[in-house]
């Protein structure tokens, strides 16, 4: 049995939401689920991510052309600490989507974000042979940094999290996922939210519920295309 085999793919639903419709989902929702336990006292976290790519732009191309099937891989870190850091590597399977994440050191995802793939040369652990393997022989290389502020809130009942996610920002090329002055650029317009709902098995009419009435509509989202996409000069554009 493989790994991909052993994971639990989830519904993943995205939509792009205005002001107002971010209000009105809000109030109705934290009445209804719990505030995530790692926010911080605003209810809130920063999320910074270092998006990694082939050298023909695999991730962004297969995107970009609607493949069904797709993987993307990146770092993350939380509140701009190397307390938490994590390689991941997220899989979409048609409209199902499942996480394999390993945790790094700040070495590490440093040598990483370098190029150097010897770091993750390690027995025994899958998803850094991976990355190691794709990081030698198809160029996977560190392309930008994406930035948001999110807003989350889980329920038992079906496994849902729903995610409101602020502010997004690109660090275009730049790629030191520690440096607090990084600069970075609005990536769209700033007052869009990107909602998430993910959810196991089935989503409780009780969240259907307070989703509905707000004239919103499913899209996609990917924060990594969108950031990809800001870049003045692209050489995936004349590709």
């Amino acid at each position: 049995m493989t790994l991909e085999q052993t994971l639990k793919f989830r519904h993943e639903l995205k939509y792009q939401i205005n002001p107002h419709q971010y209000f009105i989902i809000k109030q109705r929702l934290r009445h209804l689920l719990l505030p995530d336990r790692h926010a911080g006292p605003q209810g809130e976290y920063h999320i910074r991510s270092l998006y990694f790519d082939t050298i023909d732009n695999k991730a962004l191309h297969e995107k970009l052309g609607g493949v069904r099937d797709r993987e993307k891989y990146r770092i993350r870190i939380y509140n701009l600490s190397d307390r938490i850091i994590h390689l991941e590597k997220k899989l979409k399977r048609n409209d199902f989507i499942a996480k394999i994440k390993e945790p790094l050191t700040r070495k590490m995802a440093e040598a990483l974000a370098e190029g150097n793939s010897e770091v993750l040369n390690v027995p025994g652990k899958p998803l850094f042979l991976e990355v190691y393997r794709l990081m030698r022989n198809e160029r996977l290389r560190a392309k930008t940094i994406v930035d948001y502020v999110r807003e989350a809130y889980v329920c038992p009942q079906g496994n849902v999290r729903v995610t409101f996610d602020k502010h997004l920002r690109t660090g275009l090329t730049g790629t030191n996922l520690f440096d607090p002055h990084l600069p970075t650029v609005s990536a769209f317009d700033k007052r869009i939210v990107v909602l998430e709902v993910k959810y196991d098995d089935y989503l409780p009419e009780f969240v259907r519920t307070a989703l509905q009435g707000e004239n919103i509509h499913r899209q996609s989202s990917s924060k990594y295309v969108i950031c990809r996409k800001l870049l003045k000069e692209n050489a995936w554009e004349d590709q």
